[in-house]
């Protein structure tokens, strides 16, 4: 499994959005105020809002949450003026870095994510310096103790996916993001449970990375989720699952 879906299995199998909902939560209601300034507060007019809204039921943020996120959006309470930018880096072992920000002060957003590169032995680069070898894509983990593998086939690419791959205990959906809400409803439709649901941006290639760099670019990627700003992360790496299994212990 290549790196960010490395990542997003670790943090749904140990629930470390769980251990800082506060922050998730927070998060979550920036997303859904921003795709309501940007398309309105209708979702069933608006996918974005709609993804978000999604996206804060499936962490089981409160309705009234959602409910004032999107006045906010629509500017019926004061909302907040969120800035959508994309940071690119480089972690350790020259892997490359993609994180998707919301902010309210890109001056202080961007010193904030330049230290915890430079501390974790990375750096920030310039703007396309790795955007280039990512691709947006749909893309949904699902426990393979859930549903067998001929029954998500038939679900999944009669809704429009692209591909299913089995590896880790964990079977891998991936869509255009065109196809994302209906691949989306399919799978509730057929009471499929998904531990990862979103739209990411998948590398075309990956770095190998050995067990001590690995563990390295693990901890960038958990303090980048960390930072309040931060709406996700990607990278484009490969790591030993003796690695995988060690930090997946210690989390």
């Amino acid at each position: 499994m290549a790196g960010h879906s490395h990542w997003a299995n670790i943090a749904a199998k140990k629930g470390i959005a769980d251990k800082k909902r506060g922050k998730l939560f927070g998060k979550l209601s920036r997303a859904i105020i921003v795709a309501a300034q940007h398309g309105g507060g209708d979702p069933e007019m608006n996918l974005a809002l709609r993804y978000a809204i999604d996206r804060a039921r499936k962490a089981s943020m409160p309705k009234d949450n959602i409910e004032r996120a999107v006045k906010k959006g629509c500017g019926e309470s004061g909302g907040e003026q969120y800035i959508e930018i994309t940071y690119e880096g480089y972690g350790p072992g020259g892997v490359a870095v993609l994180c998707n920000i919301l902010t309210e002060n890109r001056n202080r957003t961007a010193g904030e994510v330049r230290k915890i590169f430079e501390v974790h032995g990375g750096n920030l680069g310039s703007t396309g310096c790795v955007a280039w070898m990512f691709e947006r894509t749909g893309l949904f983990l699902i426990s393979d103790e859930t549903i067998s593998e001929e029954r998500l086939f038939e679900v999944a690419l009669e809704a429009g996916a692209e591909d299913v791959k089995h590896t880790e205990g964990t079977f891998e959906v991936t869509c255009d993001p065109e196809a994302f809400q209906d691949v989306t409803d399919a799978l509730d439709s057929a009471g499929i449970e998904t531990n990862v649901a979103e739209i990411s941006q998948i590398a075309s290639t990956n770095v190998e990375l050995d067990a001590a760099t690995g563990r390295k670019m693990l901890k960038l990627m958990e303090a980048l989720e960390d930072q309040d700003d931060v709406q996700n992360v990607t990278a484009n790496f490969n790591i030993p699952d003796e690695v995988m299994n060690e930090v997946t212990s210690e989390m």
